[in-house]
C-alpha cells in the first residue's frame, strides 16, 4: 500500500535554473482550456511551432494524444477528469523543471482543478489560456460527430452537453477563438507569452 510518508524530493545537480540558462529562456506552462472544438489544440501547436523555430525548447501536451498513452486507463467521469488533469499538472511540472516551455491543451473542464494544477508552480510559471467559442461553432466544427453522438446519448459525460464546463475567472488571456481568425489568435498568446520568457528566472 502506498504511504504519503516519502523522503524528501532528491536535489539534482544540474538544477532548472542551470537549464534554462543553458536555453536562454525561462521554463514556464502555457494552458490552453475550452470546451471540445473550441481550437485548443490547433492554437497551441501553432503558438509552439512559432517558438519553436525562434529557437525555444518547446514540448505540447495535447488532451487526446495523452489519452492513447499516459492517460490510457481513464474514463470520462468525474473523477477520472481529475486524475487525468493531475497526472497531466505532474508531467508538466517535471517538463518545466527540464527548461521546457510547455504548452497543454487540454479540455480540463472544472475550475477548482485548474486553479490548483496553478497553485503547484511557482508565481508566473502558469499562464492560463481560456480559447473561447460558443458551442454552436464547437458543434459545427465536430468533425468527428462526437457532439452528435453525446445528444444522442451515445456518449455520457460529454462536456458541454452533459457535463459542465466552467470558464476560468482570472484567465492570463481570453482568446475568442470563435470570432478570430488562427494568426490573430496566435499574436495574442504570443503577446502575453513571448515577454515572461525573456523576464529573469
Amino acid at each position: 500500500m502506498l504511504t504519503k510518508n516519502f523522503p524528501p524530493p532528491f536535489r539534482t545537480s544540474v538544477t532548472r535554473q542551470l537549464r534554462e540558462t543553458s536555453n536562454g529562456h525561462r521554463a514556464l506552462v502555457v494552458w490552453f482550456t475550452g470546451l471540445s472544438g473550441s481550437g485548443k489544440s490547433t492554437l497551441a501547436n501553432a503558438v509552439e511551432e512559432k517558438l519553436y523555430k525562434s529557437g525555444y525548447r518547446t514540448f505540447l501536451l495535447d488532451g487526446d494524444n495523452l489519452r492513447h498513452g499516459l492517460c490510457r486507463d481513464l474514463g470520462f467521469s468525474y473523477n477520472d477528469r481529475r486524475e487525468n488533469v493531475r497526472r497531466v499538472v505532474e508531467t508538466s511540472k517535471l517538463m518545466v523543471e527540464s527548461g521546457t516551455i510547455v504548452l497543454v491543451a487540454l479540455i480540463s473542464p472544472f475550475r477548482y482543478d485548474r486553479d490548483l494544477a496553478r497553485s503547484l508552480f511557482p508565481e508566473g510559471d502558469f499562464i492560463e489560456i481560456y480559447c473561447s467559442a460558443p458551442l454552436e461553432t464547437c458543434e459545427s466544427r465536430d468533425v468527428k460527430g462526437l457532439y452528435a453522438r453525446a445528444r444522442a446519448g451515445e456518449i455520457k459525460d460529454f462536456t458541454g452537453i452533459t457535463s459542465p464546463y466552467e470558464p476560468p475567472i482570472l484567465p492570463e488571456l481570453v482568446v475568442d477563438t470563435g470570432t478570430y481568425k488562427l494568426e490573430t489568435c496566435i499574436t495574442q498568446v504570443l503577446s502575453v507569452v513571448r515577454p515572461l520568457l525573456s523576464a529573469k528566472a
